[in-house]
């Protein structure tokens, strides 16, 4: 499976803490290994699933789609302002 991250995506991990970036490594692995984990969403962002996972205790959601044999990362981040800045990226 090839898998492309949106520069949305590669800016939050790269200034994301190593534990962080490792669990990060991790919930791709879940979503590649069952890419019908995360929730589909509706309306506007209609064939976006957002997958939440906790770290620590902070709650992360990650937005990706699948197209074909494609795994596309959008974004990743607290759910602060997560749905307006993902329907920014469209």
């Amino acid at each position: 499976m090839k898998i492309i991250a949106s520069n949305a995506f590669m800016r939050f991990k790269k200034k994301a803490q190593n534990h962080l970036q490792l669990a990060l490594d991790e919930q791709v692995k879940l979503i590649m290994q069952n890419p019908e984990i995360g929730e589909l969403k509706k309306g506007e962002l209609q064939g976006i699933r957002v997958h939440k996972f906790k770290h620590k205790t902070q709650l992360y959601l990650l937005s990706y789609s699948l197209a074909g044999e494609t795994l596309n990362l959008y974004l990743i981040g607290t759910h602060e302002n997560f749905y307006q800045k993902l329907k920014n990226l469209f």
